[in-house]
């Protein structure tokens, strides 16, 4: 059976080697989707959407710096979502993709609208999974308590009974082997053992930006209106507690055009391989000629 995916590795401007999984064929019909992970997360997210809309686009998946088989940064200060935008557009120009579909996955969605006002130009639509323009403080509280200083699990075994403590009640309908595949996506295996698959000084730019905020989390409004230059779908999670209801409501009072959907059972993010979602992105990409 042929790999899924190709391994694309690029440099960026800095001096980092930084890897992308490319999926599909570079001269498949469909506008090219770019996927960004979360704060910690990595191209292994996005598996099963990579693979769903393969069959008639390209697809890019990178690791972010500092996650995956990307490079480390040397100072926890380069780890922003401005350098990993620039990363992104390095990324771009290495795959020589001009304009794509941008999907984004809590931080990977802070790039899409930093990238939206800066550069709307690369943006053909974009997908926002479980982030918007503003975030619920108490979700941040709870992200910041952990990322970085994280003990690693010794097994597989423990490390999806340790996620299923963690997030059982945001996810509450997983199955054990569902744990087990969303563990072999969070950590890395070395000599068939879990390891960390970020560099924690990730943490530590988290927890010195709040410091240096004095926890006052910026909103990202005016980024956020530049999306509405193009097609734009959001997904929340239905038990988020980053996104909330009330918060997608503002968006689409500021956005009307502004898709929605919903991930049932789902906390912060969505997999992107909920039925509902799956359809919804079908949906979205036909209906905007994508």
């Amino acid at each position: 059976m042929p790999p899924s995916h190709r391994d694309l590795f690029y440099t960026s401007q800095d001096g980092l080697k930084l890897y992308a999984r490319d999926y599909g064929e570079r001269t498949a019909p469909g506008t090219p989707v770019i996927c960004l992970p979360g704060l910690t997360r990595n191209s292994k997210d996005f598996e099963p959407l990579a693979k769903h809309l393969s069959a008639s686009r390209r697809v890019i998946c990178p690791d972010l710096r500092g996650r995956g088989r990307s490079g480390y940064c040397d100072n926890w200060s380069d780890y922003t979502p401005a350098h990993e935008m620039m990363d992104t557009l390095d990324l771009m120009g290495a795959a020589g993709v001009g304009q794509a579909v941008f999907a984004g996955t809590s931080r990977g969605g802070l790039i899409i609208m930093a990238l939206a006002a800066f550069r709307p130009n690369v943006i053909k639509a974009a997908m926002l999974n479980d982030i918007g323009p503003e975030v619920e403080p108490k979700g941040i509280a709870r992200i910041t308590s952990y990322v970085g200083v994280t003990e690693i699990p010794k097994t597989w075994d423990e490390a999806a009974v340790k996620l299923r403590m963690m997030n059982e009640r945001e996810f509450p309908n997983l199955s054990a082997e569902a744990w087990r595949v969303f563990a072999h996506r969070t950590f890395a295996e070395e000599h068939a053992a879990p390891k960390m698959d970020y560099d924690p000084k990730i943490g530590t730019a988290m927890r010195k930006e709040l410091e240096a905020s004095k926890g006052e989390i910026p909103t990202l409004w005016p980024q956020f209106k530049s999306l509405s230059q193009m097609p734009l779908l959001a997904i929340r999670g239905e038990n988020s507690d980053i996104l909330t209801a009330d918060i997608v409501a503002r968006m689409t009072e500021a956005n009307p055009a502004m898709k929605s959907v919903v991930a049932k059972d789902r906390g912060h993010a969505p997999f992107l391989d909920e039925p509902e979602v799956l359809a919804a992105v079908d949906e979205f990409l036909a209906t905007e000629k994508l």
